[in-house]
Protein backbone atom coordinates (compact mmCIF):
# COMPACT_ATOMS: atom_id res chain seq x y z
CA UNK A 1 0.00 0.00 0.00
CA UNK A 2 2.54 2.32 1.00
CA UNK A 3 4.26 1.50 -2.66
CA UNK A 4 1.45 2.38 -4.80
CA UNK A 5 0.83 5.35 -2.28
CA UNK A 6 4.60 6.38 -2.95
CA UNK A 7 4.06 5.70 -6.87
CA UNK A 8 1.05 8.03 -7.08
CA UNK A 9 3.03 10.96 -5.65
CA UNK A 10 5.75 10.50 -7.61
CA UNK A 11 3.30 10.73 -10.53
CA UNK A 12 1.33 14.24 -9.22
CA UNK A 13 4.73 15.69 -8.36
CA UNK A 14 5.83 14.73 -11.91
CA UNK A 15 2.73 16.07 -13.79
CA UNK A 16 2.60 19.27 -11.69
CA UNK A 17 6.69 20.20 -12.44
CA UNK A 18 5.33 19.41 -16.79
CA UNK A 19 2.68 21.66 -16.07
CA UNK A 20 4.73 23.97 -14.74
CA UNK A 21 7.45 23.78 -17.38
CA UNK A 22 5.75 24.77 -19.77
CA UNK A 23 3.00 23.60 -22.28
CA UNK A 24 -0.27 26.14 -22.52
CA UNK A 25 -2.55 27.06 -19.15
CA UNK A 26 -5.98 26.95 -20.25
CA UNK A 27 -6.60 29.97 -18.00
CA UNK A 28 -4.74 32.00 -20.09
CA UNK A 29 -6.13 33.78 -23.51
CA UNK A 30 -4.23 33.74 -25.85
CA UNK A 31 -2.49 36.81 -26.35
CA UNK A 32 -1.61 36.23 -22.59
CA UNK A 33 0.10 32.65 -23.45
CA UNK A 34 1.78 34.11 -25.79
CA UNK A 35 3.27 37.08 -23.70
CA UNK A 36 3.90 34.17 -21.51
CA UNK A 37 5.67 32.03 -24.14
CA UNK A 38 7.36 35.29 -25.15
CA UNK A 39 6.89 34.19 -28.66
CA UNK A 40 4.88 34.53 -31.80
CA UNK A 41 4.79 31.67 -34.27
CA UNK A 42 3.41 32.13 -37.36
CA UNK A 43 3.36 29.97 -40.39
CA UNK A 44 3.96 30.88 -43.75
CA UNK A 45 5.10 29.49 -47.45
CA UNK A 46 7.96 30.92 -48.34
CA UNK A 47 6.67 30.47 -52.24
CA UNK A 48 4.95 33.58 -52.96
CA UNK A 49 7.07 36.87 -53.26
CA UNK A 50 6.74 39.59 -52.42
CA UNK A 51 4.49 38.47 -49.93
CA UNK A 52 7.04 35.78 -48.67
CA UNK A 53 10.08 34.36 -49.85
CA UNK A 54 13.38 32.90 -49.17
CA UNK A 55 16.15 35.71 -48.64
CA UNK A 56 19.47 35.41 -46.78
CA UNK A 57 18.21 32.10 -45.60
CA UNK A 58 15.45 33.05 -43.82
CA UNK A 59 11.77 33.72 -44.74
CA UNK A 60 10.94 37.33 -45.50
CA UNK A 61 8.30 39.36 -47.16
CA UNK A 62 5.30 41.87 -46.72
CA UNK A 63 3.38 39.06 -44.44
CA UNK A 64 6.95 38.87 -42.25
CA UNK A 65 7.19 42.72 -41.87
CA UNK A 66 3.24 42.73 -40.77
CA UNK A 67 3.91 39.87 -38.38
CA UNK A 68 6.63 41.21 -37.19
CA UNK A 69 4.88 44.50 -36.26
CA UNK A 70 2.34 42.43 -34.28
CA UNK A 71 4.90 40.88 -32.35
CA UNK A 72 6.79 44.17 -31.76
CA UNK A 73 3.39 45.51 -30.39
CA UNK A 74 2.83 42.09 -28.17
CA UNK A 75 6.01 42.54 -27.04
CA UNK A 76 7.82 39.23 -28.15
CA UNK A 77 9.68 37.53 -30.35
CA UNK A 78 8.76 36.63 -33.75
CA UNK A 79 8.87 32.93 -34.79
CA UNK A 80 8.39 32.15 -38.40
CA UNK A 81 8.50 28.54 -40.06
CA UNK A 82 7.87 28.09 -43.62
CA UNK A 83 5.38 25.19 -44.29
CA UNK A 84 3.72 24.20 -47.55
CA UNK A 85 0.67 26.62 -48.22
CA UNK A 86 -1.81 24.23 -48.17
CA UNK A 87 -0.88 22.68 -44.20
CA UNK A 88 -1.28 26.65 -42.74
CA UNK A 89 -5.14 26.58 -42.26
CA UNK A 90 -5.22 23.05 -40.69
CA UNK A 91 -2.07 23.79 -38.65
CA UNK A 92 -3.80 27.18 -37.16
CA UNK A 93 -6.64 25.55 -36.68
CA UNK A 94 -5.22 23.33 -34.63
CA UNK A 95 -2.97 25.23 -32.74
CA UNK A 96 0.25 24.46 -34.20
CA UNK A 97 0.88 27.82 -35.00
CA UNK A 98 -0.93 31.57 -33.73
CA UNK A 99 -0.84 33.08 -36.78
CA UNK A 100 -1.21 32.09 -40.78
CA UNK A 101 0.39 34.63 -42.93
CA UNK A 102 0.71 33.76 -46.46
CA UNK A 103 -0.85 35.80 -48.77
CA UNK A 104 -4.25 34.00 -48.10
CA UNK A 105 -7.38 34.72 -49.85
CA UNK A 106 -10.58 34.76 -47.53
CA UNK A 107 -13.24 32.41 -48.35
CA UNK A 108 -16.24 31.05 -47.10
CA UNK A 109 -14.55 27.59 -47.09
CA UNK A 110 -11.56 29.06 -44.73
CA UNK A 111 -14.05 30.95 -42.56
CA UNK A 112 -15.60 27.91 -41.76
CA UNK A 113 -12.47 26.68 -40.07
CA UNK A 114 -10.38 29.76 -39.06
CA UNK A 115 -11.00 33.43 -38.06
CA UNK A 116 -9.66 36.21 -40.31
CA UNK A 117 -8.45 39.71 -39.49
CA UNK A 118 -9.33 42.62 -41.58
CA UNK A 119 -8.22 42.70 -44.96
CA UNK A 120 -4.60 44.14 -45.73
CA UNK A 121 -4.79 44.35 -49.22
CA UNK A 122 -6.77 42.95 -52.46
CA UNK A 123 -5.70 41.26 -55.78
CA UNK A 124 -6.41 39.10 -58.79
CA UNK A 125 -5.86 36.06 -60.45
CA UNK A 126 -3.37 36.39 -63.36
CA UNK A 127 -2.15 34.04 -66.10
CA UNK A 128 1.44 33.80 -67.45
CA UNK A 129 2.01 32.70 -71.09
CA UNK A 130 4.14 32.99 -73.59
CA UNK A 131 4.62 36.09 -75.08
CA UNK A 132 3.39 34.03 -78.70
CA UNK A 133 0.51 33.79 -77.52
CA UNK A 134 -2.47 35.80 -77.73
CA UNK A 135 -4.36 36.47 -74.74
CA UNK A 136 -8.21 37.35 -74.60
CA UNK A 137 -9.81 35.91 -71.82
CA UNK A 138 -10.15 32.89 -69.97
CA UNK A 139 -11.62 30.87 -72.80
CA UNK A 140 -8.07 31.46 -74.35
CA UNK A 141 -6.85 28.70 -72.04
CA UNK A 142 -9.04 25.76 -73.80
CA UNK A 143 -7.33 22.60 -74.31
CA UNK A 144 -4.32 23.98 -72.64
CA UNK A 145 -2.11 22.14 -69.66
CA UNK A 146 -2.53 24.73 -66.46
CA UNK A 147 -0.46 25.09 -63.84
CA UNK A 148 -1.36 26.25 -60.56
CA UNK A 149 -0.07 26.32 -56.48
CA UNK A 150 -1.43 23.79 -54.86
CA UNK A 151 -4.74 25.03 -52.55
CA UNK A 152 -4.52 28.29 -53.64
CA UNK A 153 -7.50 30.44 -55.21
CA UNK A 154 -6.03 29.61 -58.71
CA UNK A 155 -6.06 26.26 -57.98
CA UNK A 156 -9.95 26.17 -56.92
CA UNK A 157 -10.86 28.82 -60.21
CA UNK A 158 -9.27 26.67 -62.73
CA UNK A 159 -10.40 23.17 -61.05
CA UNK A 160 -14.12 24.25 -61.22
CA UNK A 161 -13.83 25.91 -64.52
CA UNK A 162 -12.53 22.54 -65.99
CA UNK A 163 -14.72 20.34 -63.75
CA UNK A 164 -17.46 22.03 -63.23
CA UNK A 165 -18.98 23.28 -60.15
CA UNK A 166 -21.86 23.69 -57.73
CA UNK A 167 -24.04 26.55 -57.93
CA UNK A 168 -25.73 28.93 -55.29
CA UNK A 169 -29.56 26.86 -55.99
CA UNK A 170 -27.58 23.53 -55.28
CA UNK A 171 -27.60 22.28 -58.95
CA UNK A 172 -24.10 21.42 -61.22
CA UNK A 173 -23.02 24.57 -63.24
CA UNK A 174 -20.15 23.93 -66.73
CA UNK A 175 -17.17 25.45 -65.98
CA UNK A 176 -15.47 27.38 -68.74
CA UNK A 177 -13.09 25.49 -69.57
CA UNK A 178 -15.31 21.73 -69.04
CA UNK A 179 -14.65 19.47 -71.92
CA UNK A 180 -12.55 21.94 -73.96
CA UNK A 181 -9.58 19.39 -73.39
CA UNK A 182 -7.63 21.71 -70.62
CA UNK A 183 -6.28 19.99 -67.91
CA UNK A 184 -5.03 21.32 -64.10
CA UNK A 185 -1.56 20.24 -62.68
CA UNK A 186 -1.01 21.29 -59.16
CA UNK A 187 2.51 22.59 -57.99
CA UNK A 188 3.52 23.27 -54.45
CA UNK A 189 4.49 26.60 -55.51
CA UNK A 190 4.08 29.10 -58.67
CA UNK A 191 8.14 29.21 -59.25
CA UNK A 192 7.90 25.19 -60.20
CA UNK A 193 5.07 25.54 -62.49
CA UNK A 194 6.73 28.91 -64.20
CA UNK A 195 9.61 26.54 -64.76
CA UNK A 196 7.67 23.69 -66.65
CA UNK A 197 6.12 26.42 -68.44
CA UNK A 198 8.97 27.95 -69.59
CA UNK A 199 10.22 24.21 -70.71
CA UNK A 200 7.34 23.92 -72.48
CA UNK A 201 6.12 21.10 -70.19
CA UNK A 202 3.15 23.46 -69.66
CA UNK A 203 1.01 25.95 -70.98
CA UNK A 204 -0.06 28.10 -68.80
CA UNK A 205 0.12 29.33 -65.29
CA UNK A 206 -2.92 30.98 -62.61
CA UNK A 207 -1.58 32.68 -59.87
CA UNK A 208 -1.83 35.85 -57.98
CA UNK A 209 -1.31 38.98 -59.30
CA UNK A 210 1.88 40.47 -57.52
CA UNK A 211 4.38 36.63 -57.95
CA UNK A 212 2.46 36.40 -61.94
CA UNK A 213 4.07 39.93 -62.74
CA UNK A 214 7.61 38.96 -61.27
CA UNK A 215 7.59 36.16 -62.47
CA UNK A 216 7.04 37.01 -66.02
CA UNK A 217 9.90 39.99 -65.42
CA UNK A 218 11.88 37.84 -64.28
CA UNK A 219 11.42 35.09 -67.29
CA UNK A 220 12.26 36.28 -70.60
CA UNK A 221 9.26 34.98 -73.12
CA UNK A 222 6.50 34.98 -70.41
CA UNK A 223 3.92 37.74 -70.23
CA UNK A 224 1.00 38.20 -67.52
CA UNK A 225 -2.18 39.06 -68.15
CA UNK A 226 -5.83 39.65 -65.57
CA UNK A 227 -7.98 36.69 -65.72
CA UNK A 228 -11.10 38.04 -67.08
CA UNK A 229 -14.07 35.89 -67.94
CA UNK A 230 -15.98 36.26 -71.15
CA UNK A 231 -18.52 39.17 -69.77
CA UNK A 232 -15.44 41.56 -68.25
CA UNK A 233 -15.72 40.22 -65.10
CA UNK A 234 -12.33 39.35 -62.86
CA UNK A 235 -11.27 37.21 -59.88
CA UNK A 236 -11.12 40.12 -56.97
CA UNK A 237 -9.85 38.89 -53.97
CA UNK A 238 -8.91 39.71 -49.88
CA UNK A 239 -5.86 38.50 -48.31
CA UNK A 240 -6.12 38.04 -44.37
CA UNK A 241 -4.67 36.36 -41.44
CA UNK A 242 -5.82 33.70 -39.79
CA UNK A 243 -6.51 33.02 -36.36
CA UNK A 244 -7.75 29.97 -34.43
CA UNK A 245 -11.42 30.23 -33.47
CA UNK A 246 -12.20 31.98 -30.24
CA UNK A 247 -8.95 34.18 -29.96
CA UNK A 248 -10.74 37.65 -30.31
CA UNK A 249 -8.51 38.82 -28.16
CA UNK A 250 -5.39 38.31 -30.86
CA UNK A 251 -7.65 39.52 -33.51
CA UNK A 252 -7.99 42.39 -32.01
CA UNK A 253 -4.31 43.09 -31.70
CA UNK A 254 -3.64 41.78 -35.30
CA UNK A 255 -6.71 44.41 -36.75
CA UNK A 256 -4.95 46.98 -34.38
CA UNK A 257 -1.66 46.91 -36.01
CA UNK A 258 -3.00 45.97 -39.72
CA UNK A 259 -5.28 49.18 -39.24
CA UNK A 260 -2.50 51.40 -37.89
CA UNK A 261 -0.12 50.02 -40.76
CA UNK A 262 -2.63 50.80 -44.05
CA UNK A 263 -3.04 54.30 -42.17
CA UNK A 264 0.52 55.18 -42.20
CA UNK A 265 0.82 53.66 -46.26
CA UNK A 266 3.03 51.06 -44.44
CA UNK A 267 1.92 48.04 -46.03
CA UNK A 268 1.95 49.72 -50.01
CA UNK A 269 5.54 50.71 -48.83
CA UNK A 270 6.33 46.80 -47.77
CA UNK A 271 4.46 45.99 -51.12
CA UNK A 272 6.96 48.12 -52.90
CA UNK A 273 10.38 47.24 -51.00
CA UNK A 274 10.31 43.53 -51.28
CA UNK A 275 8.96 43.94 -55.08
CA UNK A 276 12.01 46.04 -55.98
CA UNK A 277 14.63 43.02 -54.10
CA UNK A 278 13.01 40.00 -55.71
CA UNK A 279 13.17 41.64 -59.39
CA UNK A 280 17.04 42.69 -58.70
Amino acid sequence: MKKIFALLFVLALSLSLLVGCGGSDESLSKVEQIKKDGKLVIYTNAEFPPFEYIAGGKPTGVDIDICQAIADELGVKLEVKDVEFDSIVASVKSGKADLGAAGITVTTERQDEVDFTISYTTSKQYVILPESVEYKDITTLKNMKIGVQLGTTGDFVITDQINGYEGDDGEKVQGVLEGSGASVTQYPNANVAAVQLTSGKIDAVVIDKLPAELIAKNNDGLKAYELVYEDGSNTEESYAICVAKGNEDLVEVCNKVIQKLLDEGKIDEFIITHSTEVSE
